[in-house]
């Protein structure tokens, strides 16, 4: 079922300039009397001339959108410069609304055009069918939806003019809910590698759970890529390091780790690097964002730890890499977890929550109830240790930062962090990320 319908009136032809208010009609008539639903939300988009006032430009629309009392309370005229621009505008007002089922009407010209736009713009979430404007007012037509067609027809460079538009729109955006916010651990040296842990603030999301510093896109989440994109080119801009140079681990929950500039896996949750200028991040959302540097043989590498991850020893392979690859020694590797959900919040049901009670009784919390409370940190710590990494050389919620805490629990912070535990599905995602200085 139709839950939006958005009429792109946004590049008409010349000779149909003249008559864009009949031509609305005629659209809103076919609406009005076709639809399977009464009255659906109804989004118009329309170019904004240089120099003209929204709402003179508006006033323009009124006497053709009062024949229509039924859909009036339903619909808005969007205004914008730009296709990204009304785009973007109407994607917050189906997500205001939580609506993912659109009609597009629109001029036969603009169906490939429009196609690239709602690709970069939109994720899987959202459902599209696409439908001709009709001078006349026809209802077989209107029920006649053409399945969303995956294969672009459009020449490469005017793919590319479409990604550079919609990257100038967003990267015109003000930055929300603050400034951009990087946590940095003491116990990494500062001379020889940039890293850092990012908080939810100073990015584009506008979305409550991915509001504003979101640094990672899915198919299931309302995020698009290239949102999560400018995010990033943000945080490299304040923090220092190169986004083209970025690498951020591709996660399984298991243990497998990549070696920057070898074979990449299709997945893994481990990545090590020891050239100059590579940054390398790992994800977090309550998983453990753990970061790893050896400023003896300058390498370092980052690791996502979940509670999978915790156990199949996710943090101890990533150390092994970086010994087998680059010559390491355990004892001069320095690991720190980062903001991740806590003993204080994290449950596990108890046949899972009996794997950390055998690493260790202390990490669990009434381990005889149905779920009891896990705390995946300190059997990262335990397994670490057992491992040979020096505890001194180990920061955690155990160990407290001279200047600052970094192993925050995501979940008992909504104003700092993100967190999947309290946020639900749609929720965003922090980083964990560190390089070695290109000095």
């Amino acid at each position: 079922m139709v839950e939006a319908i958005l009429v792109d009136l946004f590049s008409l032809p010349a000779n149909l300039q003249n008559n864009i208010q009949g031509l609305l009609c005629n659209t809103l008539e076919m609406i009005e009397k076709c639809s399977s639903i009464p009255a659906p939300f109804v989004y118009v988009m329309c170019c904004q001339r240089q120099g003209s006032e929204r709402n003179s430009e508006q006033e323009s629309f009124l006497p053709a959108l009062n024949d229509f009392q039924s859909l009036k309370k339903r619909l808005e005229v969007v205004y914008a410069l730009t296709t990204a621009a009304v785009l973007y505008t109407v994607k917050q007002r189906l997500d205001e609304k939580d609506l993912s089922i659109i009609k597009v009407i629109l001029p036969p010209f603009r169906k490939d055009v429009m196609k690239v736009y709602i690709d970069h713009l939109f994720t899987a979430v959202y459902q599209f069918k696409f439908e001709d404007l009709q001078v006349a007012s026809n209802c077989k037509n209107l029920q006649k939806a053409e399945p969303r067609s995956e294969v672009q027809t459009l020449p490469t460079q005017d793919m590319a003019l479409i990604q550079r538009e919609i990257q100038t729109y967003l990267e015109s955006l003000p930055s929300l809910k603050g400034q951009l916010t990087i946590l940095r651990s003491s116990l990494i040296p500062d001379d020889i590698f940039l890293h850092g842990f990012t908080t939810r603030t100073g990015g584009i999301s506008y979305l409550p759970t991915l509001s504003s510093c979101n640094l990672f896109s899915s198919s299931k989440r309302r995020d698009p890529q290239v949102v999560v994109k400018e995010n990033l080119r943000r945080l490299a801009n304040v923090a220092g390091f190169n986004p083209e140079t970025f690498h951020r681990v591709k996660t399984d929950h298991a243990n497998a780790v990549y070696i920057v500039g070898k074979a990449e896996p299709d997945s893994y949750d481990g990545i090590v690097a020891n050239q100059k200028g590579v940054t390398v991040a790992a994800p977090g959302a309550d998983c453990i964002p753990v970061l790893f540097a050896d400023p003896v043989r300058k390498a370092c590498g980052a690791a996502h730890s979940g509670w999978k991850g915790t156990l199949l020893g996710v943090s101890m392979a990533t150390v092994s890499a970086m010994v087998s690859e680059y010559g390491c020694e355990v004892k001069d590797i320095l690991v720190v977890l980062g903001p991740s959900v806590g003993p204080c919040c994290y449950k596990l049901p108890h046949e899972s929550a009996k794997e950390f009670h055998r690493i260790d009784p202390k990490c669990v919390r009434l381990f005889d109830s149905a779920c009891p409370y896990v705390d995946i940190r300190r059997a990262t710590r335990i397994l670490l240790e057992n491992g040979g990494i020096l505890p001194e050389n180990i920061q955690d919620d155990s160990v407290t930062d001279q200047n600052q805490n970094i192993t925050f629990c995501t979940a008992c912070h909504p104003d700092k962090f993100y967190s999947h535990f309290r946020d639900g599905a749609n929720f965003g995602t922090q980083i964990g990320f560190i390089t070695i200085r290109d000095y």
